[in-house]
């Protein structure tokens, strides 16, 4: 058995990182000085095999590892490393690399030279002690001798907390995240408070914040970890779309995660209750087509439903609901305020209410003339307080909106136009013609300040416009509608049969299903549309029918291929060469990649991969850096994946990296033409955009749109998500699979159903 030993040295290379458990394989530099047996370097420039669990490190960082030597069958002599601590390196050769490597921002390589030429080995105990003396090294005045012992004060002070956090799996980069948010604190927070981070820090989660907490002694059935897998079970359901949970569904699920007894859940739900973390309400609704027999007052029992009822009355399914409390004040707060809309007596738009035929409505310069249908949808909009105007593609919604705003210039009456996303009110202020801005800014938010638009300073329009609303959540339905004067109107313009919002609830679908609202579904297809392939089949496929193609398509292609790593490999040459050559479209601005699930040979993030090596590839003078797993490059197509306000970026914008500062430790996307720089640790808010999942395409329009459809995805497979994904595209769409997956996702309609309650409170 071999013995354990130490090594030193700096890193040459990563050759692979595993995010999710810190898997390294990499290169490292020996020390000179001799801490390695020399059968084992030999050579001047001889690298190491390291592979082991450690953090993320970077090229040039210097680490001492301790481990044993192993033999690999394919690989040869490795060193298992079982324990990796960053430290600092003595030679100036090491000094060298060490400072060069983008750790200490303000210092690329040609500094690091010539700070290490000028002080060698002393160099580490100049920055530390003597820092002035920096200003003797040609280029460095006294403003990046003060950038560099401000970064060098806060390496020494993130190494503390790194000491601490990598014997429990966290990674460097989280680890220097959590000092940047709460600085000398950082210990104490991860020692006395480690669930504190969860709500903190993006990036980690109860599982991470767990593992220190246990680690620290904590007992598996303390309330305070109780509370926490309470809280990180409702905010999971609530990222699946849940507005609140079912307490029936909520206990054995936390209880799962925590590895506990459901009854040990039941009473801390019932503290959380009372700390006002959460709220809870039975929800009672009716059971349609009950065949239970009614006996006196007792408890009846229904499929496995219970419901409580009096001789006579309908058998009701009671449920007991349990939200996190903004969710639940929100939901009460969209209910009074469609009503109060609704019910209050006067109107802005009274000048047209009182207006005659409908006829009248039509536009006499607009050259269109209106179906009888999109009139109706303009009547009602001007005759109800709250409207809803839905339909699939090409039956003239945008046609209708576009004629509505007509006839309110023509009366000198005002609107404003919004969308949820920045694309969406792009592609609303191009298609109306019209400012349109996102609901965000419509409402004036400012970040740490909220909502400037509300109650007491509502928005000053006859006429409200929200189009993509199937895009809308409740919470910024909630803040949307508390800026509403109770005499304007609101129209909501969506199509209610693609997938619902990314965020929590399904608005749309259920202010149709209250009857509360005026709805107009508008169901006839133009002919222009009806010429096109795209549009049909996706009227085709929201019928439950399996799209078709033809030889003279010009707009439709479907591409049959039955193994999933060739059907990758034929979407890649897709997107690269088929595409551009037959249609002139760019593979990156023109061209999405939009894919049912994440994981697998043709899921989001594999695609990314081979996408980017293919319209991306690594070149001498392109930087890249590998951050949070991911390696970016400049070019890169990327995605936001939270809202950040600060920076005026949305989840879902996408844009291209197109700069790379690694002296200066950023990287800048420019979205929507405006440059947004990331600081390093903030990359773990960018992905990689080659490939996307078809939720986060919402609200987008694309040229064309290629869509993997294989049996693997089957989980996701839904009809209303292959719908969504044809929709996105404009100009072309080609699916990439089996026919068999493609009826699998038509034939099923049973979509997820989101835990609401605002049609029964809406009619309660």
């Amino acid at each position: 058995m071999s013995e354990q030993v130490q090594i030193a040295g700096s890193v040459e290379r990563v050759t692979y990182y595993n995010e999710e458990n810190g898997y390294s394989v990499l290169r490292l530099k020996p020390d000179s000085r001799g801490m390695l047996p020399f059968r084992y370097a030999s050579g001047r420039d001889a690298l190491i095999t390291v592979v082991g669990n450690m953090p993320e490190v970077q090229p040039g960082e210097w680490l001492k590892l301790t481990g044993k030597w192993g033999n690999h069958a394919k690989h040869g002599r490795q060193f298992l490393a079982e324990f990796c601590e960053q430290s600092l390196p003595a030679t100036t050769e090491g000094i060298k690399r060490y400072l060069g490597s983008g750790l200490i921002r303000g210092v690329g390589k040609v500094m690091a030279e010539r700070i290490v030429e000028r002080f060698g080995e002393e160099t580490l105990d100049v920055i530390e002690y003597e820092p002035e003396r920096l200003q003797t090294v040609l280029g460095i005045g006294q403003k990046r001798v003060g950038q560099i012992v401000k970064a060098w004060d806060e390496q020494r002070a993130i190494k503390d907390v790194m000491i601490f956090l990598q014997s429990h799996g966290v990674s460097t980069n989280l680890a220097t995240k959590i000092y940047k948010k709460y600085g000398d604190t950082s210990l104490a927070v991860v020692q006395n408070t480690p669930y504190r981070l969860v709500q903190d820090v993006y990036g980690i989660g109860f599982k991470t914040a767990d593992k220190i907490a246990q680690a620290l002694g904590l007992a598996a059935d303390d309330p305070g970890r109780i509370e926490a897998g309470i809280a990180y079970t409702l905010n999971r359901m609530a990222e699946d779309g849940h507005v609140y949970v079912p307490q029936e569904e909520l206990e054995p699920e936390a209880a799962e995660i925590l590895g506990l007894p459901a009854e040990k859940v039941t009473a801390v739900i019932d503290q959380l209750e009372t700390s006002d973390f959460i709220k809870r309400e039975t929800l009672r609704y009716p059971v349609i087509g009950s065949q239970s027999s009614v006996i006196g007052n007792q408890l009846a029992v229904i499929g496995e439903d219970k419901a409580v009822y009096e001789v006579g009355e309908p058998a009701v399914r009671e449920e007991r609901a349990v939200y996190l409390t903004p969710f639940y004040f929100s939901e009460i707060g969209v209910t009074k305020r469609i009503q109060q809309l609704i019910e209050h007596p006067t109107s802005r738009l009274a000048v047209l209410r009182n207006q005659s035929p409908i006829s009248n409505l039509q536009s006499p310069n607009s050259g269109v003339k209106l179906a009888p249908q999109q009139l109706h949808a303009i009547q009602t909009a001007v005759s109800h307080k709250v409207t809803i105007l839905t339909g699939g593609p090409g039956t003239g919604k945008t046609t209708t909106m576009r004629a509505l705003l007509d006839l309110l210039d023509r009366h000198r009456l005002t609107y404003a136009l919004a969308s949820p996303t920045g694309r969406a009110a792009k592609r609303l202020a191009e298609a109306t013609g019209r400012e349109a801005k996102t609901v965000h800014r419509l409402l004036e938010f400012k970040p740490g300040e909220g909502y400037g638009r509300s109650e007491s300073n509502p928005l000053d329009a006859d006429m409200i416009i929200i189009d993509e609303a199937s895009m809308l959540d409740l919470l910024l339905t909630h803040n949307l509608l508390k800026a509403i004067g109770p005499d304007s109107h609101l129209l909501l313009v969506g199509d209610v049969d693609q997938l619902p919002s990314v965020g929590a609830g399904d608005v749309l679908g259920d202010l149709i299903d209250s009857g509360k609202t005026a709805v107009v579904r508008l169901q006839t297809i133009f002919r222009q549309a009806s010429d096109s392939l795209i549009i049909s089949n996706a009227h085709r496929i929201n019928e439950g029918k399996a799209p078709e193609t033809s030889p003279e398509a010009n707009d439709f292609f479907i591409f049959i291929k039955e193994d999933p790593a060739e059907a990758a490999e034929l979407l890649v040459d897709v997107v690269k060469n088929r595409v551009p050559l037959k249609f002139k479209l760019d593979p990156l601005d023109d061209i999405q990649v939009l894919a049912p699930m994440y994981n697998g040979a043709v899921g989001v993030s594999n695609l990314n991969l081979l996408l980017q090596e293919a319209l991306n590839p690594g070149a001498q003078r392109k930087a890249e850096r590998k951050l949070g797993g991911r390696l970016f490059r400049v070019g890169d197509k990327v995605m936001q994946t939270v809202n950040n306000y600060d920076k005026n970026v949305y989840n879902g914008d996408i844009g291209r990296v197109t700069d790379m500062d690694i002296l200066q430790q950023n990287l800048t996307v420019s979205i929507d033409g405006a440059p947004v720089v990331y600081d390093f640790l903030e990359a773990d808010e960018l992905v990689h955009a080659y490939a996307i999942s078809v939720h986060k395409s919402q609200g987008a329009e694309y040229p064309c749109v290629v869509m993997p459809v294989a049996t693997q995805h089957y989980l996701m497979l839904q009809r209303n998500l292959l719908y969504t994904a044809v929709t996105r595209a404009k100009k072309l769409v080609v699916l990439v699979g089996t026919r068999k997956a493609i009826r699998i996702a038509v034939q099923n309609d049973k979509t997820t159903q989101r835990h609401t309650a605002l049609d029964w409170r809406l009619n309660h």
